[in-house]
C-alpha cells in the first residue's frame, strides 16, 4: 500500500498505528489544531485534584514519582512539579551500563541531584542488559525493543515498593507522536498497550532461555499489580500548554544541561536536529537509522512534524530538512556499537538489510537505495 504524508507536517502513514482524517491530517495534527479551544484552567484545576490525590495516598515522605533521565523533559518536568505544583517528588533513572552511559548524560543527572533532587537509581546487571539488546537486535532489528521495558517498568516497581501511587511521564506519545497508545488524555495507565511496550509479556525472554530472576526490572507490573497498589500514571504535559521540545530545551539549558557540541551535534552524523536529545547514550541514532529502513522515516521526520506545528519551520522547509537529514547515521557509532555486542559489522549490514522493507525501499539508477514514496 503506498505510504501517504500528512497534508500539514511530515508525518508519514507507514508510522505503527497511524491515524489520518479523511481529509489527510495526522492525529498530532489533529490535536493541535484544536490546541486553542482547549480549556487549559480545567485542565489545571484537574491537575490539581491528581496532586491532591497523590498527597492523599502516599505512605512516605514522596508523594510522587517521576521516571527521568536527565536530559531536557526530565528538567522539566521535575522542576516543574516541585516549584509549580509543590509536591515532593521522588525522581526514578534506569541508569545504562557503564560502557553504554554518556560522561554528558551522567553530568546532566548529576546537575538535577545538584538541584536538591532525590533521584533514586535503578541499574539491571549489565551483562543482562547488553544480552538483552543483542537479543532484540537479532530478533527484531531493535537495538531497545526489550530494554526499554526497564525504563518503563522501574516507575510502577518502585511506586509498589514505596507506597507512593502517583507517578508522572512527560508527553503523551499518541498525541505527541501519532499512533494508538490506549490513551488520548492525560491517562498512562494503558502504556502497556503502546507500540514499544507490546503488552509487556516477559515470557517469551524466559522461553528464549533468560532466567526469570535476572529480569526483575524487566518485568513491568500486570493490570492486577496496578489495581492492588492503585497505582496511577499521569502524562504532565497533557496538562502544561507549553510542554514542547523547543521549550523544554530553553527551560533545561537555563537550569545547566549539557548538550551536544562538535561532530556529536552535526544531524550529517546524528540524524537528529536537537542537540538536547538522546544525551545519555549513543546508540539510539543506530536505532534511528533502522527504524527508517523498517518504516521509511527517521527522527528528523519527528522533529520537524512538531516544529511545523508550533510555526518554527514551514512545511517545505521542513521537507528540505527530511531528504537531507533523515535515516543518517555514522559509521563510527555502527563500529561501537559492534564492539560492544561482540558481534561484526558484516553480521550488523546483514540484519539491518534483511529488515529493509522492499515495499518502502527501491533501488534506484545508481545502485543506491531510496524510497518509493518520497514526501513532496
Amino acid at each position: 500500500m503506498p505510504v501517504v504524508y500528512c497534508k500539514k507536517c511530515c508525518e508519514p502513514s507507514s508510522r505503527p498505528d497511524a491515524q489520518f482524517t479523511k481529509e489527510g491530517v495526522c492525529l498530532p495534527c489533529t490535536y493541535f489544531e484544536k490546541f486553542g479551544e482547549i480549556d487549559w484552567e480545567s485542565r489545571q484545576k484537574e491537575l490539581k485534584e491528581i496532586c491532591d490525590w497523590g498527597r492523599e495516598h502516599a505512605k512516605g515522605p514522596y508523594d510522587c514519582i517521576i521516571g527521568v533521565s536527565g536530559g531536557k523533559d526530565s528538567h522539566r518536568q521535575a522542576f516543574y512539579v516541585r516549584d509549580e505544583l509543590k509536591m515532593r517528588p521522588l525522581l526514578v533513572s534506569v541508569a545504562y551500563p557503564p560502557e553504554q552511559q554518556t560522561e554528558r548524560g551522567a553530568a546532566n543527572l548529576a546537575n538535577l541531584i545538584n538541584h536538591g533532587f532525590d533521584v533514586h537509581m535503578v541499574g539491571p546487571g549489565p551483562l543482562t542488559s547488553k544480552a538483552l539488546m543483542k537479543h532484540s537486535f537479532t530478533k527484531d532489528c531493535n537495538l531497545f525493543k526489550i530494554t526499554e521495558l526497564a525504563l518503563y517498568a522501574a516507575m510502577p516497581r518502585e511506586a509498589i515498593a514505596q507506597g507512593i501511587p502517583l507517578m508522572f511521564l512527560g508527553e503523551n506519545p499518541a498525541l505527541q507522536y501519532g499512533g494508538v497508545n490506549g490513551s488520548l488524555s492525560g491517562d498512562g495507565n494503558q502504556q502497556r498497550k503502546s507500540h514499544t511496550l507490546a503488552g509487556a509479556d516477559i515470557n517469551p525472554l524466559i522461553e528464549s532461555g533468560f532466567k526469570r530472576q535476572n529480569l526483575f526490572w524487566y518485568d513491568y507490573p500486570s493490570e492486577e499489580d496496578f489495581e492492588r497498589g492503585n497505582l496511577r500514571i499521569v502524562y504532565l504535559g497533557f496538562y502544561m500548554h507549553d510542554f514542547n521540545e523547543i521549550m523544554n530545551t530553553e527551560f533545561a539549558i537555563n537550569k545547566g544541561l549539557q548538550v551536544r557540541e562538535g561532530i556529536d551535534a552535526d544531524p550529517a552524523e546524528t540524524g537528529a536536529l536537537n542537540v538536547a536529545e538522546a544525551l545519555d547514550d549513543e546508540f539510539v541514532h543506530i536505532n534511528q537509522f533502522l527504524k527508517c529502513l523498517k518504516f521509511g522515516f527517521g527522527k528528523v521526520t519527528q522533529q520537524v512534524s512538531s516544529r511545523i506545528r508550533v510555526g518554527q519551520y514551514t512545511r517545505d522547509e521542513a521537507i528540505e530538512l527530511v531528504r537531507k537529514y533523515d535515516g543518517k547515521c555514522s559509521d563510527r557509532y555502527i563500529k561501537t556499537l559492534c564492539r560492544y555486542l561482540s558481534i561484526s559489522e558484516d553480521e550488523f549490514w546483514e540484519i539491518a538489510e534483511d529488515y529493509r522493507d522492499p515495499d518502502l525501499w527501491q533501488v534506484n539508477n545508481h545502485g543506491e537505495w531510496e524510497l518509493r514514496y518520497k514526501i513532496s
